[in-house]
């Protein structure tokens, strides 16, 4: 891994930092800075999933966070929990699989077994004395806004205050809570995470990099987007912009509509549709989708016909992952409702671009050449992301 001979404290750099500025080289190539940013990472909200990949009792999934790793298991009673993906007896990951589905969940190691609601079960050959009742599961923060499942590592994440109604309006006008997933997608990108997520928040590099994104979005032309917080008289929705660090520490998020090309209606080739409506937005064919973030890691996007769920993943100081996953309204299937290819087909090689354009620029910044650079005027997302993380590492890293 590349090096740097910055050696200021955590403190001192987050305090030099220059709003409207790239940030300093030792933010994205210091060890010690990746592991305060799982820390701070690791206290927040992050998106896990959607609920129809729990959709029955016993089904489960693994989200995993740095070496952080949670079970999402639906249990006999119905409710969705999130469970710290970590043994009681020797500290084993228990679910080494992706997602699965069992009447309970055994670690691989010992065979200690555990219900669908973390309670322990059965361990063999215990002394007298053991008690069952103290060595269940560790339980962790959930949260379901709209069929979207977020969860946190820490003991007490950011309440999601005006945020829960935003997200919660965009997912009911398009029916999340209902839909299933079509597809989902992992991109490996060989670049700090932080350069991941200021890449997303952009679109100044969307004309050089990304010509068919281009096309169908005016999000990518200068000028294009004031956000408004009167609602749109067809689809109910207002845009929703809670971006800066708050004192009373709820967390962030943002809804925002964005038009669409002239005469596109959808992200396909041709703008057309090309899947079964979604939600009453299906109804409307309005010519516009909705960008949604929640937190520092989580993204989402609909259009009328399909959504797209991001889970952004740092994995190691220049290790990170881009989990893309594509959402279709219930009961749609493959190959009679829609072409499987043509509905991937956007953010596929868009993802794959923004691997090429991320790894370039972790190449630049690695090198003893790089100097931060001042924030264009298409890059106020960005800016504003960059700012907010340097105020909330600057907290973390105060606390006692």
């Amino acid at each position: 891994m590349p090096t740097t001979t910055d050696h200021r404290t955590i403190a001192d750099l987050t305090a030099a930092h220059r709003p409207g500025q790239s940030l300093e080289q030792a933010f994205y190539l210091r060890p010690d800075i990746f592991a305060a940013d799982m820390r701070l990472l690791e206290d927040r909200w992050s998106l896990a999933g959607h609920v129809s990949e729990v959709a029955e009792a016993g089904n489960w999934i693994v989200a995993e966070l740095g070496a952080q790793s949670a079970i999402v298991v639906r249990g006999e009673d119905g409710a969705v929990r999130a469970l710290a993906n970590v043994c009681r007896h020797r500290g084993s990951r228990v679910c080494v699989e992706k997602s699965g589905s069992g009447a309970m969940l055994t670690c691989p190691y010992h065979a200690w077994t555990f219900r669908l609601d973390g309670s322990l079960r059965a361990a063999r050959e215990m002394p007298t004395g053991f008690d069952p009742a103290a060595h269940g599961l560790s339980p962790l923060p959930i949260k379901i806004v709209g069929g979207l499942i977020f969860i946190s590592f820490g003991d007490a994440p950011p309440p999601f205050g005006a945020a829960e109604a935003a997200i919660a309006a965009m997912t009911r006008l398009y029916d999340w809570e209902n839909a299933q997933i079509a597809a989902r997608k992992t991109f490996e990108v060989s670049a700090n995470w932080k350069l991941v997520m200021e890449n997303y928040h952009e679109c100044y590099h969307c004309g050089p990099s990304h010509p068919e994104f281009s096309v169908l979005h005016a999000l990518a032309r200068p000028n294009n987007r004031t956000l408004s917080s009167e609602p749109d008289p067809r689809t109910g929705l207002a845009d929703f912009e809670a971006w800066a660090p708050v004192s009373d520490g709820r967390e962030t998020a943002r809804v925002m509509r964005s038009a669409l090309s002239d005469g596109c209606l959808t992200g396909s080739r041709d703008g057309r549709p090309m899947a079964p409506p979604m939600g009453r937005a299906g109804a409307l064919w309005d010519g516009c989708c909705v960008f949604g973030e929640l937190g520092l890691l989580s993204a989402f996007l609909a259009y009328a016909d399909h959504g797209l769920i991001y889970r952004f993943i740092p994995r190691a100081g220049l290790e990170s992952e881009i989990e893309v996953i594509w959402l279709t309204a219930d009961e749609s299937v493959a190959g009679r409702d829609y072409d499987l290819e043509a509905l991937t087909w956007l953010w596929d090689v868009t993802s794959q671009e923004d691997k090429l354009i991320i790894e370039r620029n972790q190449a630049g910044v690695s090198s003893r050449a790089y100097r931060p650079g001042p924030f264009s005027l298409m890059e106020p997302g960005t800016r504003a992301y960059v700012d907010r993380y340097v105020t909330e590492l600057a907290l973390a890293v105060g606390k006692p």
